[in-house]
């Protein structure tokens, strides 16, 4: 008798908790800082009672407890191509390319998530995940040996690899299969202090890059950090100190806002944690830290293209030290984005989900016909229009959080173009575009309530 699958918003629900479990026992500090968001978000809803009825109404609360980002570093094409069939056994797809070589981080990246809006309102765990750019390594030398390293190693199990390969040929994992995949597939994100490379090769590609001693010399990528999604990222930071946690110096992403847009991350620094080299020598590696994140309103080609004009501009000004100013700085820039949900709307900003109001659906049972066209409809209030959240990454902030986290106070670009071709030849198939996916989720509701309400096109 063939037993049924499981569905992968399952098994990517399984997962997330399950790693969640294992770094709050690798990094005792992730414990607080899922103390600290738990609280602030109660605070935040209670305080603002418009807030909790729009999350409620849009199925966000439920999200919020469980909503998590990881973040891993692999070296080789052949892991990344790896990744690619694990993810998507767990409803997970790669979206969007980002180049962060231009900040001077020497990888390329894509975050793997899931991309339907019910898969989204279950469980949107999704993974940063970043290739190491190898010919960005200057010394010859240094750079095969790197690539001999890599070469050598499996950061999945035996196990995993049987398992994916049977999920893909079932097309998914009934109830036993889908444990035992959680399990093994743990493994490839765990910490191992066990340095694969004795101490004098760790310095040189440390003294090459940070990052690139964090991928290459050890058993597997382990995850870095794992994201909790707070309503109120200001306060988060100020209350950090109050947990034991020091956070970085500013908030990364845009300044705070009525209405939040994109994303808002800032952290904890990362811990210094004693390894063994394979020559016994001991030493200390530091790469792994522990994140916040607020996310806003998803914008539209022109909305992101007017946020990065402010940016640049804001980044033009001397650099703030401290976060009010850089705050202050910010805002002063970006006082020329609107942030009113109508004026977002009308200059088509950013996306919005659609649907009847209440006021609209106790006409329609009275019996009565709704305007003809969508905006009449909107201006008579039978439509309600509330914003997409944006569930992507900023290139500059993931950049800035490496950085800050790393210790390199260089943000020196390299002297490479994107290639997003490569990228994808590597990953084994084309990203997902983030605006062609947030656009479908606008028009399907659109459509929907059109239907319903017997609107023109």
């Amino acid at each position: 008798m063939t037993l049924p699958l499981v569905s992968p918003d399952d098994i990517r629900s399984a997962f997330s908790q399950a790693m969640s479990d294992m770094y709050r026992q690798e990094v005792p500090q992730y414990g607080d800082l899922l103390e600290l968001v738990a609280n602030i978000n109660r605070a935040t809803l209670e305080a603002d009672p418009a807030l909790a009825d729009r999350l409620s109404a849009h199925d966000e609360t439920s999200r919020l407890d469980v909503e998590r980002h990881g973040a891993i570093r692999v070296g080789t094409t052949e892991e990344l191509s790896m990744l690619r069939r694990v993810f998507a056994l767990m409803g997970m797809f790669p979206v969007s390319y980002y180049d962060l070589s231009e900040a001077g981080v020497p990888v390329h990246s894509t975050a793997f998530r899931p991309i339907d809006e019910n898969s989204l309102k279950r469980n949107p765990f999704r993974v940063f995940t970043s290739l190491l750019r190898l010919e960005l390594i200057e010394e010859d030398a240094l750079r095969r040996q790197a690539a001999a390293i890599l070469a050598e190693r499996d950061i999945f199990t035996s196990g995993a690899r049987a398992l994916v390969a049977i999920g893909e040929r079932q097309g998914g994992f009934d109830s036993d299969q889908a444990e035992r995949f959680v399990t093994e597939i743990l493994e490839t994100f765990r910490w191992h202090r066990d340095a694969t490379v004795d101490h004098e090769t760790y310095q040189a590609l440390h003294d090459a890059h940070r990052l690139v001693a964090d991928v290459v010399c050890f058993r597997g990528p382990h995850i870095n950090h794992l994201t909790p999604r707070t309503l109120d990222i200001d306060a988060a930071q100020a209350a950090m100190p109050d947990y034991g946690i020091t956070p970085k110096a500013v908030i990364e992403g845009p300044p705070r806002r009525e209405w939040p847009i994109l994303l808002r991350q800032t952290s904890f620094k990362a811990l210094e944690e004693s390894v063994r080299f394979a020559d016994s020598d001991g030493g200390t590696h530091t790469a792994r830290f522990g994140e916040i994140e607020q996310r806003g309103v998803a914008l539209t080609a022109k909305g992101r293209a007017l946020y990065d004009e402010l940016l640049t501009r804001s980044r033009q000004a001397p650099t703030a030290s401290d976060n009010l100013s850089h705050q202050r700085q910010l805002s002063e820039c970006f006082a020329a984005f609107p942030d009113d949900l109508p004026t977002l709307r009308r200059e088509a900003l950013a996306y919005f989900r659609y649907r009847i109001s209440e006021n609209g659906r106790q006409r329609l049972a009275g019996g009565e016909t709704a305007p003809a066209s969508l905006d009449d409809a909107m201006e008579a209030d039978w439509i309600d229009a509330t914003p997409i959240t944006y569930e992507d990454f900023l290139p500059v902030s993931a950049a800035g959080i490496f950085q800050s986290n790393l210790g390199d106070a260089q943000h020196q670009a390299y002297a490479s173009e994107s290639n997003q071709g490569a990228f994808e030849l590597a990953l084994g198939r084309p990203v997902h575009d983030e605006f062609e996916l947030y656009s479908r989720l606008q028009e399907d509701s659109l459509t929907r309530v059109r239907q319903q309400l017997g609107l023109d096109g």
